[in-house]
């Protein structure tokens, strides 16, 4: 099996059975991973120098408008998207196997937590999983220590605050706080359209 494979079963949310072709898949690419968040979190590296591992992490080009403050820990690396002048503060986590794309100008704050694996309910088939992407738009702000579960979208140009547990999807341009967390009240600003 290919990663391309992979991606596309993952893509349409389907099982990933425990012990599987695709769970094999999905451990050896966690171990490349790990590797590599290893190494990103090991020592000092330059803002060129953490875009390029971040490059080998995600398997595809990162803008020179990234900001990433390490560590940043990854238990998959190849469903992972940042857009331009994206910014992950210090000990954030992305358990990206179900996919994560995180949009334009998104600010994410310190110990932010994005998981896109649920397990299966049944106790004989607890190792299997369902996978299921987060979307995040243009704008966002993630104060610290956010929960983000799988499956959500949230729109763009809204504030997530520090702490909150989002379970469910949050509208454009609308405060969230809480666990779970739930709307507080309008930004008070429209987001503008990409260009």
């Amino acid at each position: 099996m290919e990663l391309q494979d992979f991606l596309a079963h993952v893509h349409r949310r389907e099982l990933i059975e425990s012990g599987s072709e695709l769970h094999r898949l999905m451990i050896e690419a966690s171990q490349e991973a790990m590797r590599i968040t290893a190494e990103l979190n090991s020592r000092y590296h330059s803002p060129d120098e953490v875009r390029a591992l971040l490059s080998r992490l995600t398997g595809r080009p990162v803008d020179e408008s990234v900001t990433v403050f390490p560590p940043l820990y990854s238990e998959f690396g190849r469903n992972l998207t940042l857009g331009k002048r994206v910014f992950i503060n210090m000990g954030c986590r992305f358990q990206d196997t179900g996919g994560i794309t995180i949009g334009d100008d998104t600010l994410i704050g310190h110990g932010c937590t994005f998981t896109t694996i649920n397990h299966s309910l049944d106790p004989e088939r607890r190792g299997d999983m369902v996978p299921a992407p987060i979307v995040v738009g243009r704008k966002v702000w993630f104060g610290a220590n956010v929960t983000v579960l799988p499956g959500v979208t949230i729109g763009d140009g809204a504030v997530i605050g520090a702490g909150s547990v989002v379970t469910r999807d949050v509208e454009p341009d609308v405060i969230v706080a809480g666990v779970p967390a739930r709307p507080i009240r309008p930004t008070g600003f429209h987001s503008i359209s990409a260009p």
